[in-house]
């Protein structure tokens, strides 16, 4: 059964084996895991980070697949992969380079998919890609924004059917969320914490790791927010 694993950042090794484990589990045995990364100059880097938690949290075999700033996937680089991991890093460079090309993809191939961070914020239908301003109003932090003022919310890979926020508590995200639901934007929403992963399977979502998710959904005109904690179901 196809799991997408969205993931809200973090590096807590305490929480490796309930991020990543049951996307791996999902992916069958040492599975190939092509780990997809925009390149901001340190891929390299970062897919040694990938490699070294994935395996923490069982037998694989990661593959990079780098991503060049404006440019697109080489999604031949995809084929034999078990699995795909999209990292974490500038959202709306995430969102440009893969909306579109991996999204075609993985409707005709669904594969096992965890998202961390970007990866997890473009895996919805809808994507908050950044900003920390509504109408010229401040929301949150200025550092948390992705290089963007005023909220965006543009097309993400269609893998959920529910908008996605990250760095929750760390980064105080949620009501840029909150904002997206409110205008309409998103219907609902999720805001996850650093090592917190929702696990989406089978019309299921659990909440796994350290954290919450906050599920905000509009209803009647007005917003709701419920906090959710590890090995609880969210209403999805």
């Amino acid at each position: 059964m196809t799991i997408v694993q969205l993931i809200g950042g973090g590096s807590e090794p305490a929480g490796f084996a309930d991020l990543y484990g049951p996307f791996l589990a999902a992916a069958g045995p040492d599975p190939v895991v092509a780990c997809v990364l925009v390149d901001e100059g340190e891929a390299a880097e970062y897919f040694a980070q990938w490699t070294a938690r994935l395996r923490a949290a069982g037998p694989c075999r990661p593959r990079l697949v780098a991503v060049p700033i404006g440019g697109s996937p080489d999604l031949t680089a995809l084929d034999g992969a078990d699995a795909v991991l999209v990292g974490g890093g500038l959202t709306p460079a995430y969102q440009a380079a893969l909306a579109g090309p991996l999204a075609d993809y993985l409707a005709g191939r669904p594969l096992p998919y965890a998202g961390f961070s970007a990866g997890a914020a473009i895996a919805a239908d809808r994507a908050v890609v950044g900003g920390w301003l509504a109408d010229g109003v401040q929301l949150c932090a200025e550092e948390t924004g992705e290089d963007l003022d005023e909220i965006e919310v543009r097309p993400g890979l269609g893998l959920v059917d529910f908008t996605v926020d990250v760095h929750a508590a760390q980064w105080g995200t949620l009501p840029r969320l909150v904002e997206a639901v409110a205008r309409g934007e998103a219907e609902r929403g999720v805001a996850i914490d650093e090592n917190t992963a929702l696990s989406v399977s089978g019309g299921e979502a659990e909440v796994r790791g350290l954290g919450r998710v906050h599920l905000v959904a509009r209803a009647a005109g007005a917003v709701t927010v419920r906090a959710f904690r590890a090995g609880e179901r969210l209403p999805l």
